[in-house]
């Protein structure tokens, strides 16, 4: 499939700023926090102190025991159930206010309700816990072992979930290079600017609980609410304003959702929760705690013969609803292989229950992990062939004669040329004068290290892949609404959520692309259950491929109304008419959108069987093939490292990517330059640390670092456009790509920089700590090595 041809400077493809911008920059944009009602009240929750123990009991004074709620005063209220249809997975329950056991710090335990936030806290302040401390599981690898406390008693394991493929691996056994290493990523925090927040009230005239709550998926939040509060759909409204930021952090029903909806219901009036920064640091969920043991095959000439791995990942306490505990360990087995084409392939994974807060879906989700661990596994092949790390890459990627292309695990890949990223990255990185460089050596002493890290990404999942998870909510479809109104603007309406994606622009893009309606008079509509179609959500890079395809199926069955009643405006056959850029035009002259719009308030003086829906559409998209989109990206990236105090300056980063058609091509440049602040943190700086009793040691950003301005380097966007052949323009998902590779290519680069001092870094963050532990480790043993070699050359 081609580009479209571009209709206006508006359009597909158009570098149009942001409409949300005049209201995000002026400092008009309206979140939860801003939000007020009358007779609102504050609330704050009694969290558990411990990682892991038994409630013997909960005393609260009685002179505020009508303000503070606990579990058994939430009468009929169910737990929050995650389940998944994978054979052998365990279901978790979390009970949204905890009875008998806490499974984590920051565990909800009671809910204090007062005017104000000050005065709430003062009542969970006065909230006494008797509890039994029980031994905390805060290594997953400990977890798994036989004898180690159970977070889940009933389990008689820690296992969430285990799986297993193998195919063929044998077949890898004979290659001439073996190389295996123990690969790991530290949890982490998303860190959205927005923290979570819900307001709760219940309008007596509509009978109906309103929620308003900073979501990326509004109508799964309303799904579980009425699951656990045992109350229809249909009486249950959930709004979610603007939302500041997201990453999978705002993707999952909430316990204080739940609460607060029940508190509502019971109270009478509005109640609102805003989630401080310590709550989230240190309650609420983490993402990306992975450990590998992989091992790669290859041939001397660089041929990947085969890849084995055993990956575990720390799942948490709880299974978080809608995405079940083995979202994470499950993927991993499936896109491991990444855009490489090798023969033979082994891979068992254990999602794992600790006493920490459930895992989310973070921004690249899995891939992230499992790009790491095999692009830096990658690179110590090439170190053992003898060969360039790029030659290594370019021998393996899929070719652009293979697409379509089903992967070792069946993954389709639509479109793509792999080795032409490649290719641009390393050519705009200069291989050959950081290599120069290198060789010359820095006035500074500091040590300069060229890294390269490729991956794909599966976006906009269709059905195949979550109904066979058998998990609560299952993508692959989605809805639009469109209307013109009376004085010929448009009214776009969507299910999803935008929490940074652009969409109220991107979308309108794809609305005037067809109807030719000036994107000043498109309005986009989301965010609102009641006025919106049934979504799942903005997450997995679904929304420009899923949204935009159903906006433009909605603009297209409008198209076809407006010829019919434009055509009789004209006196005119519809068969004489076309339509073209807002305007129907016949033999003998033409209509605009905005006449034909005035004549539909004089119903009257329409056409004899014009449609009954008038000038407003749903209408529904799902593309050509069910697969998903493949967008991929090359990063390339120069770094200096001082091996004497362990810092690392990025001095160069390049990005080649590919996203098929782009709807917006500067907002995917503010995508990847999101991602790749991410994945600089990822990669160098955010680690969420637990003590052995389960404490979480960073429960303030003096703690926790992100990186600032001053890190995040500049970098060098080059796109690819490679259009999608399933999709409407041709475009792909491209949300999450920017965060996916940064952390394999930066730890190449340290490794590339310190390997003369015998040096390889495993781990992320790759801190300055680590590094200098690592560079004395190495000097320790080359010092002990010395006389070995002495004696034996004697």
């Amino acid at each position: 499939m081609s580009a479209p041809e571009r209709i206006s400077g508006e359009g597909v493809g158009a570098r149009l700023p942001r409409k949300e911008d005049e209201r995000y920059m002026r400092g008009r944009g309206q979140y939860v926090a801003d939000i007020k009602m009358a007779g609102m009240q504050d609330v704050a929750f009694v969290r558990s102190p411990l990682a892991h123990a038994r409630i013997r009991a909960i005393r609260v004074p009685e002179d505020i025991r009508s303000q503070v709620f606990v579990a058994a005063d939430l009468d009929g209220v169910l737990p929050i159930r995650a389940v998944s249809g994978l054979p052998g997975f365990k279901v978790s329950e979390q009970p949204v206010l905890a009875f008998e056991k806490v499974r984590q710090v920051g565990e909800l335990i009671a809910m204090c309700v007062a005017p104000t936030r000050a005065e709430a806290e003062d009542l969970a302040a006065r909230v006494e816990l008797d509890l039994e401390e029980l031994p905390a599981l805060h290594d997953m690898l400990l977890a798994r072992k036989p004898g180690a406390a159970l977070v889940h008693e009933h389990w008689g394991d820690n296992v969430f979930l285990e799986t297993f493929v193998d195919i063929g691996i044998e077949k890898a056994f004979d290659a001439a290079i073996k190389v295996s290493r123990t690969i790991s990523t530290a949890r982490q925090c998303m860190a959205p600017i927005e923290g979570r927040g819900t307001i709760a009230h219940f309008d007596d005239r509509l009978e109906q609980l309103t929620l308003h709550t900073a979501s990326q998926m509004p109508h799964i939040v309303r799904s579980g609410m009425s699951e656990c509060l045992g109350i229809e759909e249909g009486a249950i409204r959930i709004v979610s304003p603007d939302v500041g930021g997201g990453f999978g952090y705002k993707g999952i029903l909430l316990a204080e959702e739940v609460c607060l909806g029940w508190l509502a219901l019971r109270l009478r009036h509005p109640v609102r929760w805003i989630e401080d920064r310590r709550e989230h640091l240190s309650a609420n969920a983490n993402c990306r705690e992975h450990h590998y043991e992989i091992t790669v095959y290859a041939d001397r000439d660089g041929t990947i013969r085969g890849v084995d791995c055993e990956a575990t990942v720390d799942s948490g306490a709880y299974s978080a609803y809608p995405f079940s505990a083995c979202l994470e360990a499950a993927q991993v087995a499936s896109i491991l292989p990444g855009p490489y084409d090798f023969p033979a392939y082994r891979c068992r994974t254990w999602s794992v229950a600790t006493n920490k807060a459930p895992i989310l879906p973070y921004r690249g989700v899995a891939r992230t992990g499992v790009c790491f661990a095999l692009e830096l596994a990658l690179d110590a092949v090439a170190r053992e062939a003898g060969l360039p790390p790029e030659v290594v890459r370019a021998k393996n990627l899929v070719r652009p004669e293979q697409m379509p292309f089903d992967n070792i695990t069946k993954k389709h890949f639509d479109s793509g040329d792999y080795p032409q990223a490649l290719r641009r990255a390393v050519e705009a990185i200069d291989v050959e004068a950081v290599r120069a460089r290198q060789k010359r050596g820095e006035p500074d002493g500091r040590r300069i290290g060229l890294g390269l890290s490729i991956y794909c990404e599966q976006a906009a999942h269709g059905t195949s892949v979550y109904s066979g998870w058998g998990i609560p909510m299952v993508p692959g479809h989605e809805q639009a609404g469109a209307r013109i109104t009376p004085d010929g603007g448009l009214e776009l309406r969507i299910g999803s959520h935008s929490h940074g994606q652009s969409l109220e622009t991107t979308l309108t893009q794809v609305a005037h692309e067809i109807l030719g309606v000036a994107v000043k008079r498109i309005r986009v509509v989301h965010g609102d259950t009641a006025m919106t179609p049934y979504s799942t959500g903005a997450w997995g890079s679904r929304m420009m491929v899923m949204a935009g395809g159903a906006v433009a199926a909605a603009a297209k069955e409008l198209v076809e109304r407006l010829k019919a009643i434009g055509a009789h405006l004209l006196q005119a056959d519809p068969s004489e008419v076309r339509y073209e850029t807002g305007r129907v035009i016949g033999p003998n002259g033409d209509v605009s959108v905005q006449e034909i719009a005035r004549w539909y308030r004089r119903p009257q003086d329409l056409p004899p069987g014009v449609h009954g829906g008038g000038l407003e559409v749903t209408a529904g998209y799902k593309p050509v093939r069910d697969s998903g989109t493949f967008s991929y990206a090359a990063h390339a990236v120069v770094v200096a490292v001082d091996a004497e105090m362990g810092q690392v300056e990025i001095l160069d980063y390049v990005i080649v990517e590919d996203g098929g058609v782009l709807v917006n091509p500067m907002v995917v440049d503010g995508q990847i330059l999101g991602g790749l602040a991410q994945g600089v943190g990822t990669a160098l700086y955010e680690e969420m640390p637990f003590d052995g009793a389960g404490q979480p040691l960073a429960s303030t950003f003096a703690d926790y670092l992100l990186p600032g301005a001053a890190e995040v380097p500049a970098p060098r966007i080059d796109h690819m456009e490679t259009p999608s052949p399933y999709t409407q323009f041709g475009v792909k998902g491209i949300g999450e790509g920017g965060a996916i590779a940064p952390p394999a290519a930066i730890a190449n680069a340290i490794n590339d920089a310190l390997g003369s001092l015998g040096v390889e870094m495993l781990a992320s963050p790759v801190s300055p700590r680590r590094i200098v532990e690592a560079v004395l480790k190495a000097r320790a043993k080359s010092a002990s090595d010395a006389p070995h070699a002495r004696e034996d050359a004697a």
